[in-house]
């Protein structure tokens, strides 16, 4: 019988197919099943580096519940399962943290690895205060909105925020409100793909610059944080 095997977790490309790391693709040649948000997504990059005769198995917010149990006795039974996300790495507002948080508890072993993830190069690339930030991900859309605004309205270090293409304009209208408009703030879309952009300013200014144009592809927000004028 082989002894505990291992949960991986293994950040992808936010967008462009070469930052993925040589280790990265070694585990994923290398282990017994590949655990994928998006099998459909993910055979893309899959195939990209050849890996074509591995076992892939869908793992997502709609049945991560449901296959717990038989993953983990899996992986108490010598199993070693690569954990990827559609982009990024897992667990950061993409499915993962049931199954690192079970695994842990179980006593297998639960190893992560370096890699993408897009609130870091946007909030790199805001030019705001990161020496100490918050990520937030994604803001409630209906119920507990207004009330985790009004929490965050006080936030003296830099928030990063994680939004869709469609909702963008009312977050940014949002914060306005509990934020006020000349806040300094940061849009970054299609980070690392061919049309990346990153949008400075104060919060009026951006939303001036966005109602122009139609807006697509995954969006890291960047809002400083309230002065201390004490």
């Amino acid at each position: 019988m082989k002894d505990t095997g291992k949960l991986i977790v293994v950040p992808t490309p936010i967008g462009n197919l070469a930052d993925m790391t040589y280790r990265a693709v070694s585990v994923l040649q290398s282990c017994d099943v590949i655990l994928a948000e998006d099998t459909r997504t993910s055979r893309k990059l899959l195939n990209h580096y050849e890996i074509t005769e591995k076992p892939v198995k869908p793992y997502h917010k709609f049945n991560e519940h449901k296959q717990l149990e038989v993953l983990l006795s899996q992986l108490k039974a010598g199993s070693v399962m690569a954990l990827i996300s559609d982009a990024g790495t897992p667990a950061v507002s993409d499915p993962g943290f049931l199954l690192v948080r079970e695994a842990i508890r179980e006593g297998v072993e639960v190893e992560t690895l370096p890699g993408a993830t897009a609130f870091v190069p946007a909030l790199v690339n805001s030019g705001l205060p990161i020496n100490s930030f918050v990520f937030e991900g994604f803001l409630p859309v209906k119920k507990g909105r207004q009330t985790k605004l009004k929490q965050l309205a006080d936030e003296q270090h830099t928030m990063v925020f994680y939004e869709s293409p469609h909702r963008l304009l009312k977050t940014l209208n949002d914060f306005v409100v509990y934020f006020g408009e000349t806040r300094l703030a940061s849009v970054s879309r299609e980070l690392t793909k061919l049309y990346e952009e990153t949008v400075r300013g104060t919060l009026a200014e951006i939303i001036t610059q966005f109602e122009a144009k139609s807006v697509k592809g995954e969006i890291v927000i960047v809002v400083s944080g309230k002065e201390n004028k004490s």
